[in-house]
């Protein structure tokens, strides 16, 4: 086990407990995401069986001051009355299929009980959104019956009522905000129109009904925990790579460096084999035994050691070399001034007076005393 101690140092402490967040956070996040899953499933469900429906009377899903339940969202619901085209609220910021920028005619819809439904009608394009359209396409006069999609109010900011020229504005669709503005109590929630009888004169585009799919939520509560598992892999991945190292370290000997090994191979094969064998010391003859493996830093520290009185050895051997080649070379240099004869006289050249200054007088050598 000594090889796994590398697991207690301060570095891979870290790793593992960054990894161990990761993995609590990509767990959290997929079953959210499954979670998420669940919602749309059931979401779906409730619309499949709200749209195959027969249409019911308002009074009996909607009521006024209370939200719509859950299982009433996008129920068909019918009711008969007149449009308030005094109140025309205009719905901004709204985009079609195809991204086009426009707005939603949103009418209050009075039933013959006094209270007011909010019809949302349909889409028009608009591409100021600061300014409404100068003319709005009328909605059927008279009594009218209209079909329409359940939905819930919208919440936040977006909700108020804002007065913008001559007509009402509003970033998002709430009878809770709606109501107050037109001054009528109105029925919770608000309703996408199917159709309305009479036909208008001019037709605005329908609101379609929503897409009965799981969305990207499988693949992506998918996603997450197949990161989990990719960072658990990559922890023992990396922990058994390190631990391979750790071994190979302990049962190879350490490298030496280059330059100092090709120069201590070059300089022991060009001494003599006398130097040569001086230079195998004890310590190395002990260094080059086996010895009993006992502990890896024992053995570093052996080898440091036996590397270290070789480099000596060697260095001894090119000294006593060295010195033994000096005196050598003074022998010689003593042997040749015996043999050299004595001399006579100085080998300086001698110019004669009567030459004058001359540098092309004749001169004699003095080597045998003059005459």
């Amino acid at each position: 086990m000594r090889s796994f101690r590398f697991l207690l140092s301060r570095r891979w402490v870290l790793f593992a407990i960054a990894v161990a967040v990761l993995v609590c956070a990509t767990w959290w996040l997929g079953n959210w995401q499954f979670g998420r899953l669940h919602d749309k499933r059931q979401s779906n469900d409730i619309v499949r069986t709200n749209e195959h429906a027969a249409p019911a009377p308002v009074g009996d899903v909607l009521a006024v001051g209370r939200s719509v339940a859950k299982d009433d969202e996008w129920r068909r619901v019918t009711a008969t009355g007149t449009y308030d085209t005094a109140h025309t609220i205009v719905w901004r910021y709204r985009t079609d299929d195809h991204g086009t920028a426009g707005i939603d005619v949103v009418v209050p819809f009075v039933t013959k009980g006094g209270t007011a439904l909010i019809v949302d009608r349909g889409w028009m394009a608009s591409p100021d959104q600061d300014h409404d359209p100068e003319t709005l396409p009328a909605p059927p006069s008279g009594t009218v019956t209209v079909t329409g999609w359940v939905r819930v109010d919208g919440t936040g900011d977006a909700t108020r009522v804002d007065q913008v020229g001559g007509s009402l504005g509003t970033r998002a669709v709430s009878s809770r905000t709606i109501g107050p503005a037109i001054g009528r109590p109105v029925y919770g929630g608000f309703v996408n129109l199917e159709k309305e009888d009479p036909a208008p004169g001019t037709e605005l585009a329908r609101v379609d009904m929503p897409e009965l799919n799981d969305g990207p939520h499988l693949f992506y509560g998918i996603q997450w925990w197949f990161f989990g598992v990719l960072a658990v892999f990559g922890f023992f991945y990396l922990m058994y790579d390190e631990r391979r190292s750790t071994l190979k370290a302990e049962a190879s000997p350490e490298p030496q460096p280059a330059g100092e090994t090709i120069g201590e191979t070059a300089a022991v094969a060009t001494l003599p084999d006398a130097a040569v064998t001086g230079a195998q010391t004890p310590a190395t003859t002990a260094a080059s035994r086996p010895e009993p493996r006992v502990d890896p830093r024992a053995e570093r520290k052996a080898r440091r050691t036996a590397r270290n009185a070789h480099k000596q050895a060697v260095r001894a051997a090119y000294q006593a070399a060295y010195e033994q080649e000096k005196r050598a070379r003074g022998g010689d240099e003593a042997q040749s001034e015996r043999s050299m004869p004595p001399s006579t006289g100085t080998i300086a050249p001698e110019t004669y007076d009567d030459a004058g200054e001359s540098r092309n007088a004749a001169t004699e050598p003095n080597s045998a005393g003059r005459p």
